[in-house]
């Protein structure tokens, strides 16, 4: 036992004190200096980068530490990130241990029986469950000795975590959420008591506390997803032995959901490019309508569909929407509009409380056909019709639509066919104080299809030229991921390109971006080992030049909001245009920047695989 080392405790999204492996780890060890860095800056559209590195070498240098430990992250950029500073700290005699602190099982542990990625949820989640162990828990520390060393201190009002254009919108979202580890624990208590019991019954209702409302303490690791699995598995042993079959449907399906999100970040980390790609090859060559005014209507909540428009007025009034309305939403964007996905993944991204990277990407994926087990491509859902399956009587349309208030139920998910007598007297004026339908529901249809035989006929057309050695290829890094029917990948291995570049691409699509490798100049790498030498390094909080490469699916509204609150200043990524009507989103990827390479993601997963301590 190191009993006089000193650790730094790089927390991420791993805020509690409870179930924190890493944590518990250097409690055990000695001195603790527990570090939280925010680098708004360096985000960019959802990306952590470089100057994190400054930040860990300006607080090591501050308390003399020997010691960095941290808890995983499985997104690709992250294991990215997280590989060049567990490197770097190895350069300069600093040692790194990670651990696994987000999941039940990490995602090299699950695999068919031939070792392959499982890529359907049921059989990924048969299996997660068949691995499950003894119930781990790692309780608080009971003491933790600070790090001594010179550190300067500052109220929370000098960090400048909040500027005036957020005061307004940050106060109502502090209406519905309190954030804390103890704030986390009570939700999660009042759930499993007074709640788990009908979660069966109230899960699909869209209004009111239908749910655990756990997804933003989740995310932020404010409760560990163990804490939350071992509290809901109790319960269905008890249940299941009193016979209660109803507390042991709830249960089963509230794991579920919690399986959902583990295989979020098993999909994510084995196929590393669905952030921007879909898993299968289906849409390769989908033509894609890049409409900024069908956009824009779909975000203020004014396409004339009452349940698709309450859901998006209420996800910008509070941060949060139920799970199903998610997917109506989701589906009314990329069915009836013919949107890139990938807009309204970011979309989600920027406006959610509980914005999860995999699980966006996933539930995205989910509702464009992109999974093996996801919904068709030609599935197209009737809003009017799922309005009357989860919302009958029309409370929260309601609720979320004040012009529609005096509605009756019979026409409030279709007020567009209520005689204008019904019209009158519930003060609707269609077209004046609420918008007409964005698209029929027949005409959406055949939009829907007829971009599916085109999407086929090229498809079709590219193959046979393939065939013939008539087209010329160049591929893409994450074109060759097994058959694009079923795509697998070998345990123990990320998915790579049969060519010799390993480069792994983020999005970008701004005008004029060329391919980079965003590799630091051995330089300036010599100037951090110079400066630590010298103990004056100085946290510059820069961005690199390469970093300035960096283009967004679309601008981050976090980025809007110092400049402006209105609600209609989300933009749509500069170079994508009308184009897409013959060209497919997907073709546009040889203008993307590269971000690293693949081979530092295996690089990093091996050593999680290797050096994470089995607690």
């Amino acid at each position: 036992m190191e009993s006089n080392s000193k650790t730094i405790v790089w927390f991420r999204r791993d805020l509690r004190i409870e179930d924190n492996p890493a944590l518990a780890a250097a409690a055990r060890n000695g001195s603790v200096f527990p570090v939280f860095i925010w680098c708004p800056k360096e985000e960019g559209q959802f990306y952590p980068a470089q100057s994190t590195l400054s930040a860990l070498l300006d607080c090591i240098e501050a308390v003399g530490a020997t010691k960095v430990v941290y808890n995983h992250l499985y997104d690709p950029v992250s294991l990215v990130r997280d590989h060049n500073i567990k490197q770097k700290l190895g350069e300069l005699g600093i040692s790194v241990q990670s651990y696994n602190g987000d999941l039940l099982n990490e995602p090299w542990e699950v695999y068919d029986d031939d070792g392959k990625v499982l890529t359907a949820f049921d059989a990924y989640w048969e299996k997660s469950l068949r691995l499950q162990k003894e119930p781990v828990s790692h309780l608080p520390p009971w003491k933790l000795i600070p790090a001594a060393g010179s550190v300067k201190m500052c109220s929370v009002e000098e960090l400048g975590l909040e500027n005036e254009l957020e005061k307004s919108s940050n106060a109502l979202l502090g209406k519905g959420w309190a954030p804390g580890w103890s704030n986390a624990d009570k939700a999660l208590t009042e759930f499993i008591e007074n709640q788990l019991l009908a979660y069966s019954k109230d899960r699909l209702r869209v209004g009111g506390n239908s749910t655990s409302l756990l997804s933003p303490y989740l995310h932020f690791g404010e409760v560990s997803v163990r804490k939350v699995f071992n509290s809901v598995r109790l319960k269905q042993i008890l249940w299941t032995k009193e016979g209660n079959s109803v507390g042991d449907e709830s249960a089963r399906l509230y794991l579920r959901a919690i399986g959902l999100r583990e295989y979020s970040r098993y999909i994510c980390f084995n196929f590393p490019f669905t952030h921007e790609r879909s898993l299968l090859n289906n849409l390769k060559f989908f033509p894609w309508n890049a409409d900024q005014a069908h956009f824009k209507a779909w975000r203020q909540g004014r396409t004339g569909y009452p349940l698709v428009d309450a859901g998006m007025r209420e996800l910008w009034a509070t941060g949060w929407i139920h799970n199903k309305i998610r997917v109506i939403v989701a589906s009314f964007f990329v069915k009836f509009l013919l949107l890139p996905w990938q807009w309204g993944m970011k979309y989600f991204w920027d406006t959610l409380l509980d914005a999860d990277l995999e699980s966006d990407i996933i539930g995205w994926q989910y509702i464009s056909g992109s999974l093996p087990d996801g919904h068709e491509l030609e599935r197209l859902d009737n809003p009017e019709v799922q309005g009357f399956n989860y919302d009958p009587e029309g409370e929260y349309v309601r609720h979320w639509l004040p012009e529609l208030a005096r509605m009756p139920a019979e026409w409030i998910h279709h007020p567009w066919d209520a005689p204008l007598t019904v019209l009158k007297a519930a003060g609707v004026e269609l077209g004046m104080n609420y918008p007409n339908p964005i698209i029929d529901v027949d005409v959406a249809r055949d939009h829907l299809m007829q971009a599916i035989f085109i999407m086929r006929e090229k498809e079709a057309a590219a193959n046979a030229a393939d065939a013939n050695g008539t087209n010329e290829v160049v591929f893409d890094n994450s074109e060759n991921v097994g058959d694009s029917a079923n795509p697998k990948v070998v345990k123990g291995k990320v998915p790579c390109p049969s060519s010799s570049s390993y480069d792994q691409r983020v999005p970008s699509m701004q005008k004029g971006c060329t391919n980079k490798k965003r590799s630091k100049p051995a330089e300036e790498e010599k100037k951090i080992k110079d400066n630590w030498l010298s103990c004056k390094i100085k946290n510059e909080g820069k961005i690199s030049n390469a970093d300035d490469d960096l283009c967004s699916t679309a601008e981050s509204c976090s980025m809007k909001k110092q400049m402006t609150t209105s609600r209609n200043s989300f933009s749509v990524p500069q170079a994508i245009s009308k184009s897409y009507d013959i060209k497919s989103f997907d073709g546009e990827a040889s203008s993307h920047v590269k971000l690293q390479n693949e081979e530092a993601i295996d690089m990093e997963i091996n050593s999680c695989k290797n050096g994470a301590i089995a607690e």
